[in-house]
């Protein structure tokens, strides 16, 4: 082979390994938002919704089985936070939540409202918020069931609303279901349906597998619905990873695999615990909270991955 020829050969050969995972976006740093200290003695991250402007973080009491919650409200864009009053009786904190995994943001008639889901197995597997400024009100609760049974999902994002209905997807572990409510209904059964299982295990974070991903433990998920992308967290000590699955649709069934090309990690040396609870997109930018702890205390906050905005 002529030296001529061996150097296109290489050029050539070089921009084929450039086309591949290597060259996929990854996002790896964040900026802190706000810290969502303790309160009320709610010591535990949980559920996490973006809205257009605020950003919205529950935090339970877990050394008491989550007997309480309280819900701080953060400015996306000057990090002023405040814990939401409960308008039933003026407190700072809320008895309806459970463990209060994972939440979305419905309006209704202009009103806005959280959904929450409590991963209780009895009582109510789904609680409505109606919210105004600073203030919230238990307007609705709801059984969620599947072939009859109770069950206790850990995961909730809003899919649509229409003119009579609210569909959502649930997930519990990997699975994702369907199911929704009567626009207006402040009480019922949530029936779901099996839609499809978020793929792990072989996912690519930064172009390569992460050989224990499988043990990470799963959290809440976010569905953008307008552009079809589902985000999905999953955490294991200091190290939090959030993968992504496009042309997700309300129709999707299956087993579906992470984008190859589009990847989350934090890997934390600051802090021993570091883990992502929630994700929402805000303006195209991707939003989370922690439950986040150095060797002596607990900094929970809520964050923004530096970088990244949603196409």
């Amino acid at each position: 082979m002529s030296t001529r020829l061996a150097i296109v050969v290489a050029l050539v050969t070089g921009l084929v390994g450039l086309a591949g995972p290597a060259n996929a976006a990854y996002y790896n740093t964040y900026s802190d938002v706000a810290s969502t200290p303790d309160a009320s003695g709610a010591t535990g991250a949980q559920g996490f919704a973006a809205g257009a402007s605020y950003l919205y973080s529950i935090k339970t009491r877990t050394s008491q089985n989550d007997d309480r919650s309280v819900i701080y409200r953060v400015n996306k864009k000057t990090g002023a936070r405040v814990v939401m009053k409960n308008g039933t009786n003026g407190t700072s904190y809320n008895t309806w939540l459970g463990h209060a995994n994972d939440m979305t943001i419905v309006d209704i008639d202009g009103k806005h409202h959280f959904f929450v889901v409590t991963m209780r197995s009895s009582g109510a597997q789904l609680v409505k918020l109606r919210y105004d400024g600073t203030t919230y009100r238990k307007v609705g609760s709801y059984a969620v069931k599947l072939s009859g049974s109770t069950r206790a999902v850990s995961g909730i994002s809003r899919v649509s609303v229409t003119s009579s209905r609210i569909n959502f997807f649930f997930k519990s572990g990997r699975q994702v279901y369907r199911g929704g409510i009567s626009l207006r209904a402040n009480s019922g059964t949530v029936a779901l349906t099996k839609a499809f299982t978020l793929k792990v295990v072989g996912a690519l974070v930064n172009g390569k597998t992460v050989s224990d991903l499988d043990t990470f433990s799963n959290q809440g998920f976010f569905y953008d619905a307008p552009k079809k992308v589902l985000y999905y967290p999953l955490t294991k000590a200091n190290r939090s990873v959030v993968l992504v699955y496009r042309n997700v649709a309300a129709s999707t069934t299956g087993s579906l695999t992470s984008a190859r090309d589009l990847s989350f990690r934090i890997t934390s040396s600051a802090y021993k615990k570091f883990e992502i609870e929630g994700v929402g997109t805000s303006g195209g930018r991707l939003y989370f909270n922690t439950n986040r702890a150095t060797s002596s205390a607990a900094k929970d906050g809520v964050h923004v991955f530096k970088g990244y905005v949603a196409k």
